[in-house]
Order: C-alpha cells, then sequence, then structure tokens
C-alpha cells in the first residue's frame, strides 16, 4: 500500500512527515540516499529501502551518519542529486565531514534531513537544540511545520542547493516527523542514470591560504541566500493586515499548535511564521516588528530565533517588548496546553479561568520499560548478574538501554554510540574494581570498533559482552554490517564480530547462545578474572524476527506454564527474570500465553523446576 502511495504521480495521500520527506526527494529525482537509522527519522530510511530498487535509486544503511553524509557528498560531486537523514545526534557523529563540505561546491543538490527529539521521547542522552549548527557551519537551513510543508521544503531545499551549490539542512522534530496529514503531491522525476566526477584542482584545493578565499565565497554566498529567504514563500504572515500592536514570530510545529490555539479562542493576531530558520529573514522580520509594541516568540528549545529577534530590535524598535523564554520552557516539547495557557494569559489576562485539557488527571502507577518476552539480552543481564558483583557496568544506545531500569540495573550510565567502551577504559585507570562494557552489534560497528583498538592498544582490562541481536532492533529492525544483508535487501558478506575481536588480537574471545544460561554464567566468571581484555559475544537474533518468521511458516509457539503444585513463590521468575508474560495474580504467579514467545528460558532458571513446556499454540 505504502509503495502504491508513493508512487501515485497526482492527486493527495495521507502521509507521516518522514513519508512526505521521502515524497519530496521523489519528487525532484533524488538518486541516492543513504542514512543511519535512528528515531525520530527511522521511517524515511526504511521507506526508501522498501520503494529504492523499484523507482531505481541507490539507497544504503550505512555504519554511521558521517559515513552516511560521505555517500551523499561523493554523489553530489558526481552530479547524483543525495538526501542524506539522520537524528540530531547523527549530526553530531557527522560534523566533522559537515563542514568542510559547505567549501565543495556539490554539482547536484545535496539536501540533509535531521529531526531533534524535544522531550527525549526516543533520545535519552540530551534535548538537543540542532538549530544551532548552522550558523556554525554556515549552512542553510529550513524549517517545516507538517508533513506537506515538510514535502514542499525537501524540494525547495534541492533547488536552493543547485542554485547556490551548498548543502541544505532541513531540520524537523517528532511531531513534524510523526504525525500523518492530507499532502498533495505532484510528478514524480525520473532520477538520472550516469554521473560524472570532474576533476578540478582549484575547487578542490582547501589548503591554506585557498581556504581563506573559499571562507570569503561562503560568507558572500551566505548573504546572497539572506537575500533569496526574504522573498521566499517559506516565509510568511497571517492576519497582519490588523492594526494591531502585538504580533507573534514562531516556527516549526509551535505555529500549528498556536494556530489551533487561537482559532479555538477566536483570537486574530498578527503572525510572522518563519521557515527559514537560517539566515532568517532579517528585513521581513524588521518590516513586522518596526511598528509592534509587544511581540511573542513561539520556539521550541533554545532561544535561536529570539535572541536574533532582539538583536535586529536594538536597531529599528528598542521600545517593543519581546517575550519567549522567560515565559515559555526552554526544555520539553510544547503541546496545545502549553501555547492556549500562554495566549490566555498574555492577551486574555487569564479571562479564561480554567484551561480544558485534553485528558483528565488520573493517577497512574509507574511502570518501567520492560525488554520484550523472549528478548535474549534478559538472558545475558539475568547470567551476568548472577556472576557479577562489585562490578562497574557500562551501557550505550540500544534497546539494551533496558537494562539500566529494575530489576537488572546493569548500566551504570549511558552517554552516545559507543561512549560506553570509551568511558569505561578511563574508569579502569582510576579503578581496582571489574568493568563490563555492554554494546549492541550496530552500535558495535557504528562506533565501537575504534574504541576496541584503543583498548587493546592500551592494555585495558576488562570485559565486552556484545548484544547481538543480528539486527538494528531498537529503531524498527533495519540490517546492519553483521546482518548479511543490504538496505536494498540484497545479500552481503556478514562480518562477524567475534572475528574483528581476534583480528585486533584479544585471545579471550567467546560466541555464546544467550539462552545457553548455564554456559553463560561459567564464562563471564571465568573472563572477569582475566587479566587482559577478553569478548563475549552474546549471539541470538531479536525475538521479533524469529517470532515473525515463525508466523509466516506456521510454525506453531509452544508456552510455558506454572505447575502450582511445585512453584515455592519464590519469585524469581518475576522479580529477577522480569519476563512480561509471567504475571502475579490471585496469589499465585501464572503464564500469559498471549504474551509468551515461547523461548523456554524460564524453565531453566526456575530453581525448582515449576515451569515446563504446554501443548503447542495455533
Amino acid at each position: 500500500m505504502l509503495k502504491k502511495t508513493l508512487n501515485k504521480q497526482r492527486g493527495s495521500a495521507f502521509l507521516l512527515g518522514n513519508e512526505a520527506i521521502v515524497r519530496g526527494a521523489l519528487e525532484m529525482g533524488v538518486n541516492v540516499v543513504s542514512t543511519y537509522p535512528g528515531t525520530p527519522t527511522s521511517e524515511i530510511g526504511d521507506t526508501f529501502s522498501k520503494i529504492a530498487k523499484e523507482v531505481g535509486i541507490y539507497f544504503e544503511y550505512s555504519t554511521n551518519e558521517k559515513v552516511a553524509l560521505e555517500i551523499g557528498i561523493g554523489a553530489s560531486l558526481a552530479g547524483f542529486k543525495s538526501l542524506v537523514a539522520f537524528k540530531h545526534f547523527g549530526l553530531n557523529v557527522a560534523l566533522d565531514s559537515l563542514l568542510p563540505s559547505i567549501y565543495l561546491e556539490p554539482e547536484a543538490g545535496l539536501v540533509i534531513a535531521i529531526s531533534d527529539d524535544p522531550q527525549g521521547w526516543s533520545s535519552i542522552q540530551s534535548e538537543q537544540d540542532s538549530r544551532y549548527h548552522a550558523p556554525l557551519a554556515n549552512i542553510p537551513m529550513l524549517e517545516p511545520a507538517d508533513p506537506q510543508e515538510a514535502k514542499n521544503f525537501v524540494k525547495e531545499a534541492f533547488l536552493i542547493s543547485e542554485k547556490f551549490k551548498i548543502p541544505v539542512l532541513i531540520r524537523t522534530t517528532t511531531r513534524v516527523n510523526h504525525v500523518s496529514a492530507l499532502v498533495k503531491l505532484n510528478k514524480i522525476k525520473k532520477p538520472k542514470t550516469n554521473g560524472v566526477f570532474k576533476k578540478d584542482y582549484q575547487k578542490f584545493n582547501t589548503f591554506s591560504p585557498q581556504i581563506v578565499e573559499k571562507h570569503k565565497i561562503l560568507l558572500e554566498k551566505m548573504e546572497k541566500i539572506k537575500k533569496y529567504f526574504e522573498e521566499s514563500n517559506l516565509n510568511y504572515l497571517e492576519n497582519n493586515k490588523l492594526n494591531s500592536p502585538n504580533g507573534i514570530i514562531t516556527s516549526g510545529v509551535s505555529f500549528c499548535y498556536l494556530k489551533e490555539t487561537l482559532k479555538k479562542l477566536g483570537l486574530k493576531i498578527p503572525i510572522l511564521k518563519v521557515g527559514t530558520t537560517y539566515p532568517l529573514p532579517q528585513k521581513l522580520i524588521t518590516q513586522f516588528i518596526k511598528n509592534k509594541k509587544f511581540i511573542l516568540i513561539i520556539e521550541e528549545l533554545g532561544p535561536f530565533l529570539e535572541n536574533k529577534i532582539k538583536e535586529i530590535a536594538k536597531e529599528i524598535n528598542p521600545k517593543v517588548k519581546i517575550k519567549g523564554k522567560d515565559i515559555l520552557p526552554a526544555y520539553g516539547e510544547f503541546n496545545p496546553e502549553i501555547i492556549e495557557t500562554t495566549i490566555n494569559k498574555i492577551f486574555l489576562a487569564n479571562k479564561i479561568s480554567k484551561i480544558k485539557t485534553i485528558l483528565p488527571k488520573l493517577d497512574i502507577l509507574r511502570r518501567f520499560p520492560v525488554l520484550c518476552p523472549g528478548c535474549p539480552h534478559r538472558a545475558t543481564f539475568f547470567a551476568v548478574k548472577s556472576q557479577a558483583s562489585d562490578v562497574i557496568f557500562a551501557g550505550d544506545i540500544g534497546c539494551y538501554m533496558l537494562g539500566f531500569f529494575p530489576p537488572y540495573q546493569m548500566q551504570d550510565f549511558i552517554y552516545a554510540m559507543g561512549a560506553g567502551l570509551g568511558i569505561i577504559q578511563g574508569i579502569k585507570r582510576a579503578t581496582n574494581q571489574k568493568v563490563i562494557s555492554f554494546i549492541g552489534d550496530s552500535t558495535f560497528f557504528h562506533a565501537g570498533f575504534p574504541s576496541l583498538i584503543n583498548a587493546v592498544y592500551n592494555k585495558s582490562n576488562f570485559l565486552l559482552i556484545v548484544l547481538d541481536n543480528r539486527i538494528t532492533a531498537m529503531t524498527g529492525h533495519q540490517p546492519n554490517p553483521g546482518t548479511g544483508l543490504t538496505g536494498m535487501s540484497e545479500e552481503t558478506y556478514a562480518i562477524k564480530i567475534e572475528n574483528i575481536a581476534r583480528a585486533c588480537g584479544i585471545k579471550n574471545v567467546k560466541t555464546i547462545d544467550p539462552y545457553k544460561i548455564k554456559e553463560m554464567k561459567k564464562t563471564v566468571k571465568e573472563f572477569l578474572n582475566k587479566d587482559h581484555l577478553s569478548v563475549i559475544v552474546a549471539k541470538r537474533e531479536c525475538i521479533l524476527v524469529s517470532w515473525r518468521e515463525k508466523r509466516k511458516k506456521a510454525e506453531k509457539i509452544v508456552a510455558s506454564e506454572i505447575n502450582q503444585n511445585i512453584c515455592k513463590k519464590c519469585g524469581t521468575c518475576v522479580h529477577k527474570w522480569a519476563c512480561p508474560a509471567i504475571k502475579y495474580e490471585n496469589k499465585k504467579y501464572q503464564v500469559k500465553k498471549d504474551l509468551c514467545s515461547g523461548c523456554g528460558v524460564c524453565i531453566k532458571i526456575c530453581p525448582f523446576g515449576a515451569i515446563k513446556k504446554e501443548a503447542a499454540m495455533e
């Protein structure tokens, strides 16, 4: 159904914001798409993965975001329109290659779609505001507010990129990526079939003193882009004919919340909606605020617009009162209730005594996130915890982050992709405590490999456990270099992590099926007492993948059951094993057969042998 919708030439379609970004790229004839999967942008790559061959483009899941950007840069230098996509932290990873790419003019459009995650729905490390990267890099940035704009802005970004020969950033947020709306479609362009890289000594010479001249040219180019943005319909005014001393400046999804609020409250206030986040349309802003007495700035996260607009106001209207982060939070994501409360307070003087919320207040029992029933990571954590006392646990990014929560509590810190493996080496230099570092297979390929080399080179001593579930599970089951499939579902060489470890010179390397609890316990105990670096690869595919395969093949899933006559109610299955398929209800422990994956590991961990296999489930 998705393929049919995205291949539709005209009319309209109900699209997710990420799917609208895909559609915009297709309508511009994109040739090459590269990404590293990361929520909230995962669906961009997932969608291209499904349709790439059919529409005649190249798509790949790269090993990390820096490589993904370099693929896009290379293709654009050879004349292929390229789209690169990743989440906000991915921009940090790619920054090393992004900054010089601004100086090397692409032959074809290069668009980089990134997404911030206010509220940290999928990103636990920080609430990053990626808008500040734009002035740092001197790269144009556009910011759509909804799926229709997401599609349109991608198309405009390609035009800007090719007109000014510069990469362009599209910045979205979670609510733009994951909202669905009716999107007007235009004709899909056929991509080019051949590109050519033209050698050019002067163009690619970035040595001193040429880099100074290129920097000067870049700044001049940004001034031209600023003028171009002044006339762009990506920025527009609403209710500007009203003779009002007040005004609101906003951007992104906040504009949607504002529109909804004003309609609900029956208010009309002049609005400047900014779509070109960098460089800002300074003349348009000047015209908007020069006769105003009060300006409210509504933007998620930092005061990016606010600070710049206050600078402009000092020159042309120093008496205007500007409110922003002094009354709206600089953290978390906005919602209609926050905007409604603010508008009511400022423009209606709290005449509406109570803002009705969408949902009533409820006393909700706190629940920790849990690993899926049958998850191989649960078996690894269970086995390791039984052998590891007074051990420091390094965490990393992946679905195994859930090991941070009770009852496992086996990740003492989580920073960034691959960072656990590096940080633990620093900790090891300061303590004689035993240390274990957990890292997933995709994260290992992304950023763990260099840290492993560093550990070997600098003679660090700890136990590394690679949680290899054969897929990039957390972001939607995308393939990685260890899977044996490319992003276009073509078979490729499956790189074995254990072979990489041995190639680095590590002698103690063992691959274990985590369902084999006894073997895992024995190996953890043995490797923890070694006086040099050891690696365990806990290898078993994600339970959701294996479960789906069984369903496709109509294989029966055999659930477990608890013999109440043998059960001693010790609570191991619930309080230590913590499988969501086992519950304590009506004063007894029971298996919820509709949740049970049939992994059977609970049979091995029960101290009294009270759990066994039941009859096969249909």
